[in-house]
């Protein structure tokens, strides 16, 4: 299953006109990502808060992920200051995959950003986050922390905001986007000697990438039709639901 390395902001000094600051909200919102992400089989690591974006950058970098997401919020120069509202979503400018991620992500905006017009992918050639990790990667500027109604609009809708970010990465990685995290223990419940299959993505035809033994217990982290999003001996995929009892 894919993996993504979750690189909330660190600027601390960058002050929301509301409350609070731009860490502090780009920290709300991945903290509601992650079940999100859990729920569809997408394995995360999340940035140490201490560093700064080199540290981001070279711990990324010294694993193996599929993509780096850098949240961020806006701020406009001091003469429009308050007066800029948008969604600017950046990616490398030699990397198609970057630039499709970047774009499926700035277009799924759109649908729940309050001027969808100014919702958009941009090149970058500047942003260290972006063109110096290994993953595939792009960082996202949500809003202008500096703009009442931007502000405003990301307090009031960190969990829409992060379920669309992660509606926008099972676009790219090919996944069905499960829309209600979930959580539970289950028992898989076969004939006594078949072991349950874990596949790659929700379909009998999918890759097998693992298997349970009959009467184990497995955590369930999403639903998709008859499909459980499961974690067995740190695999994630997805098992045919009939064959587990939740209990719990």
């Amino acid at each position: 299953m894919p993996s993504v390395f979750l690189s909330p902001s660190t600027q601390e000094f960058n002050q929301y006109v509301i409350d609070g600051n731009e860490e502090l909200y780009m920290n709300f919102l991945a903290d509601r990502i992650e079940p999100y992400l859990r729920a569809n089989g997408i394995r995360y690591v999340r940035n140490d808060p201490t560093k700064q974006a080199v540290g981001a950058i070279r711990d990324s970098n010294m694993g193996n992920y599929d993509v780096h997401l850098a949240l961020h919020s806006n701020a406009a120069p001091d003469n429009l200051r308050g007066k800029l509202r948008g969604i600017d979503v950046y990616y490398a400018p030699n990397s198609r995959f970057s630039r499709n991620l970047a774009t499926i992500m700035a277009n799924n905006f759109e649908s729940i950003y309050p001027l969808p017009e100014k919702s958009r992918a941009l090149p970058t050639t500047t942003l260290g986050e972006v063109l110096r990790t290994r993953a595939v990667a792009i960082l996202a500027e949500i809003g202008y922390h500096d703009n009442i109604e931007d502000a405003v609009w990301i307090r009031e809708n960190l969990d829409k905001i992060a379920a669309n970010i992660v509606m926008s990465l099972c676009d790219y990685f090919g996944i069905p986007f499960i829309d209600k995290p979930f959580f539970a223990s289950g028992i898989t419940v076969t004939d006594g000697y078949s072991n349950l299959n874990i596949r790659k993505y929700p379909s009998v035809s999918a890759a097998v990438i693992g298997k349970i033994p009959s009467g184990t217990t497995v955590e369930i982290n999403g639903v998709y039709n008859d499909w459980y999003v499961v974690r067995y001996n740190n695999i994630i995929g997805y098992a045919y639901a009939p064959y587990i009892r939740v209990i719990s």
